[in-house]
């Protein structure tokens, strides 16, 4: 069933707007079929601020991979960023008729009841993440599914998002004729791409550093713990060379992609770059190491926030993987030095192959796609380890005859297992 369900990924960020087909191989990989890319001028800092523009962006980015993988692409999981974002931890509980097994519909209705909570005006709840659980007043529990108790609690890492934000998304998609499957928080889908299993127990902090924001996912224990939307991205470096520099923002951006060094003593004092001047002008010569300065200043200021969100987190100490750095602008030259300089914290950069496997295009495997690639990941595979569990008990128990043949089936069974007491049943035996 799985590998021939296809999803499709929409990444409407504020440099590129990408949409990726994807399925699973016979080795439960993802095998990208096709990809689109079309440059996003509607799109700032995350937030779609003209709608004619990005659904132009969206359908030219998805015709592009509806043409490459042969499918004709209806339906989209799309990513959502911004500085609007907001997540805090919220405590729920529930009261349960007795003190028998609880339930995955139990887990299910303390959540859904988070859904419920006073939140601010134009605001709505987009993700809701039970963290550790609490039952009958004995907390740190994970998993309680199958134990007994009548109180349950927990708390929930819960993220909003601006409503207006989310209607100019909606409005976008419909407009380009497709329909949105899951609106998924970026940072959240780039983790499925980048980060393992062992990363996300361990304690890791992912720093998604895109066009226009900076996104970062904190993990401990396999839970989500922290989530922020740094409202500074790769522009704001391009921006700063252009008026440092005095030059186009084309070439800033070229200057930034070739010559580009987070570090500064690591550029060369005597490299200097020449740059076409405009109309009958002479070129311009630009100094590699006072490029370097300037980007260097700019990453300080920008990794000085993703450690402060990190000390907010309250997982500063906790994190024994360190720093996944993943994002175009995880491609500049040094920050992973920086990163571990500044922090004290192991880094290395993320590139989305964790989950790939044998596909027609070979650049998804660059981190520029991560968000991409995590987008299609989310519809085989959710961000909660448990939920994953839970949705598999749930698919195999489900009796619900679904023809007259497996209608027969359970009949039969029931038929057979008529009269054994619940004891005597053993789940091994072949009925």
């Amino acid at each position: 069933m799985e590998q021939d369900k296809i999803i499709v990924g929409l990444d409407i960020g504020t440099t590129k707007i990408c949409a990726i087909v994807g399925r699973k191989n016979e080795f439960g990989k993802l095998e990208v079929l096709g990809v689109g890319k079309a440059v996003s001028d509607g799109v700032i800092r995350g937030i779609v601020t003209n709608i004619d523009k990005t659904v132009n962006a969206i359908e030219k980015a998805v015709t592009e991979a509806s043409e490459q993988s042969g499918i004709d692409i209806r339906v989209v999981n799309v990513g959502i960023a911004g500085q609007h974002i907001k997540s805090a931890v919220h405590h729920g509980s529930i009261t349960r008729d007795s003190d028998d097994e609880i339930t995955v519909e139990d887990l299910n209705r303390l959540t859904n009841d988070m859904y419920r909570i006073v939140i601010p005006p134009g605001s709505e709840i987009i993700h809701v993440m039970p963290q550790d659980y609490i039952v009958d007043y004995e907390d740190g529990i994970k998993d309680p599914v199958g134990m007994s108790g009548v109180k349950l609690e927990a708390d929930f890492h819960i993220i909003t998002a601006q409503t207006n934000a989310i209607n100019n998304i909606n409005k976008c998609i419909r407009r380009g004729g497709l329909e949105i499957e899951n609106l998924i928080l970026e940072p959240l889908a780039s983790s499925l791409a980048v980060l393992s299993d062992e990363e996300k127990e361990a304690g890791v902090c992912l720093v998604d550093i895109g066009g226009g924001t900076t996104d970062i996912a904190v993990f401990y224990d396999n839970i989500i713990r922290h989530t922020a939307v740094i409202p500074f991205g790769g522009n704001i470096i391009t921006s700063d060379i252009k008026q440092g520099c005095m030059v186009m923002e084309q070439q800033a951006e070229q200057l930034k992609i070739k010559f580009g060094k987070a570090i500064a003593e690591e550029a060369s004092p005597n490299e200097i770059v020449s740059i076409p001047g405009l109309r009958n002008r002479a070129p311009k010569e630009i100094s590699i190491k006072n490029l370097a300065h300037i980007i260097e200043s700019r990453m300080e200021e920008i990794i000085e926030m993703v450690h402060t969100e990190i000390i907010t987190s309250g997982f500063n100490k906790k994190l024994a993987a360190g720093i996944v750095v993943t994002g175009g602008g995880s491609l500049l030259s040094n920050l992973q030095q920086l990163f571990e300089y500044m922090t004290g914290l192991d880094t290395r950069i993320g590139y989305p192959n964790e989950h790939l496997g044998k596909s027609k295009v070979d650049a998804v495997k660059s981190p520029v796609y991560a968000t991409s690639v995590g987008l299609v990941l989310s519809g085989f595979r959710a961000i909660d380890i448990r939920e994953q569990r839970y949705n598999e008990k749930q698919s195999k128990g489900s009796l619900k005859p679904r023809s007259k043949q497996s209608a027969k089936f359970f009949q039969n069974i029931l038929e057979k297992t008529k009269g054994l007491l619940i004891d005597d049943f053993d789940e091994n035996k072949d009925y």
